[in-house]
């Protein structure tokens, strides 16, 4: 505070609220003045995810961890990791994770370099945290040049995981973000893969998505079409997944906008009838670690989670304003909620504007399998595995990939072509076309 405002808060808060040091800093810079705890409405994220969202005081994932921590220490103590879009919210947790077994070699590589800053500044300032002594980040590419020069100079890694995807249904808005999409999605994943062929590692862990089970949106079916790419090299390299639910409050979600939108004083705008299961930022990442350790090669690891634990985000907002001791009042549309924003104090009721989903690749409930999937939910405590993924042969993969790159590269497409080539190869795509994006909404 007194490096952006010049001047030291009038008031004391209470320690440890997490975001408080991000909350005080993105406040001063946006106002250029010392912000007071009342004006922030901060509450405590963490308590708020186990008592409102997730409704679990401890994690889902801690009988299956602690059943096989023996099993994950001979498998992580002492050995080389490397993560691809460790930065992120489920890539920084898995990293978090497996550092809990005290590997001897991390390497993180992500685009966002000041997210790989905070990174390391997170682990570097907590008394708790153990970090090997051989630690170091890179803001790159994993499917640029240098990328293969640092991984075949510094390897060879033997567990390596990788996070980098997008992730945003929002993504499939024209043909541009759809090619953008897969080709980080899918074809820089097949150039990984065969990267990791001629130095194979003894784990290799892919991220999917719930939305890949039964896809209606591109961004499902770009991580469905990652998963078969995945399992046609499963026979040469000892390769798994998971698919799991929305994770809390991570970066770039619905409910992190919250944050933001209430340090700008902006208004809320949520989607009424849509549901989603949910995991906390650090469940995210034991489900990783358990499905890259302890699944065999072709498995696809996901929470397992009754149907009614899924919760609707309308539910979560009215919580969230709770828990932060604000009244709301609903706005009948976007317009109404911004011009009431304009006069807001602190006094006054949070404008929130509450609608229903009418944006294409929008499904109204989240599915880990589908019917035909062979599921095994006996093996572990609080996750269920896919054992019966389709494995195609790597030409049939090839063929799809040679066809999709053509279809971009001939100049004459659109997205409805690139979505019928994906149907043809993905059966159960069923794609929900509106017209409209989530970039034409608040």
């Amino acid at each position: 505070i007194c490096k952006f405002a010049n001047h030291a808060p009038t008031k004391k808060y209470k320690p440890g609220i997490v975001g408080i040091e991000f909350a005080i800093l993105r406040i001063c810079k946006l106002a250029h003045h010392a912000p007071s705890i009342k004006d922030m409405n901060l509450i405590d994220i963490p308590n708020f995810i186990k008592e409102y969202i997730t409704k679990r005081s401890e994690s889902l994932f801690l009988k299956d961890i602690e059943k096989n921590k023996s099993i994950l220490t001979t498998k992580i103590k002492g050995k080389s990791v490397l993560v691809i879009g460790g930065a992120g919210t489920i890539g920084s947790s898995y990293i978090k994770a497996v550092l809990k077994f005290e590997p001897a070699k991390l390497y993180v590589v992500d685009t966002n370099e000041n997210g790989l800053t905070e990174l390391t500044r997170t682990l570097r300032s907590d008394a708790n945290q153990f970090v090997p002594e051989e630690y170091r980040t890179y803001p790159m590419n994993f499917g640029d040049p240098v990328f293969k020069k640092m991984f075949l100079a510094e390897g060879p890694f033997d567990i390596v995981a990788n996070f980098a995807a997008h992730k945003h249904v929002r993504s499939e808005k024209d043909k541009y973000s759809i090619e953008a999409m897969i080709d980080n999605n899918v074809f820089k994943a097949k150039e990984f893969l065969d990267l990791l062929l001629e130095n194979k590692p003894e784990h290799f862990f892919c991220v999917s998505t719930d939305k890949a089970a039964n896809p209606v949106n591109v961004m499902g079916a770009s991580k469905k079409l990652m998963e078969e790419v995945i399992m046609a090299y499963s026979d040469e390299l000892q390769i798994t997944t998971a698919r799991f639910a929305n994770v809390a409050f991570s970066n770039g979600s619905l409910l992190a906008g919250y944050v933001e939108r209430l340090f700008q004083k902006q208004p809320i705008s949520c989607p009424a009838d849509v549901k989603r299961f949910f995991v906390s930022p650090e469940e995210s990442g034991q489900i990783c670690m358990l499905a890259c350790m302890l699944g065999e090669s072709s498995d696809i690891y996901f929470p397992k989670l009754a149907e009614e634990e899924m919760v609707f985000f309308k539910d979560i907002t009215l919580d969230f304003f709770k828990a932060s001791s604000r009244k709301i009042i609903e706005c009948s549309s976007d317009q109404e909620a911004k011009e009431k924003s304009l006069r807001l104090s602190e006094k006054d009721p949070y404008p929130v504007y509450f609608f229903n989903s009418d944006t294409s690749g929008e499904k109204l409930y989240e599915e880990f399998y589908t019917e035909i999937d062979e599921v095994d939910f006996d093996k572990h405590s609080a996750l269920g595995v896919v054992k019966n993924a389709k494995k195609l042969p790597l030409l049939k993969i090839e063929e799809t990939l040679e066809e999709l790159k053509e279809l971009m590269n001939s100049g004459d497409y659109d997205k409805a072509k690139i979505v019928n080539v994906l149907k043809k190869y993905l059966p159960d795509f069923e794609h929900i076309e509106t017209g409209k994006s989530l970039d034409q909404k608040m």
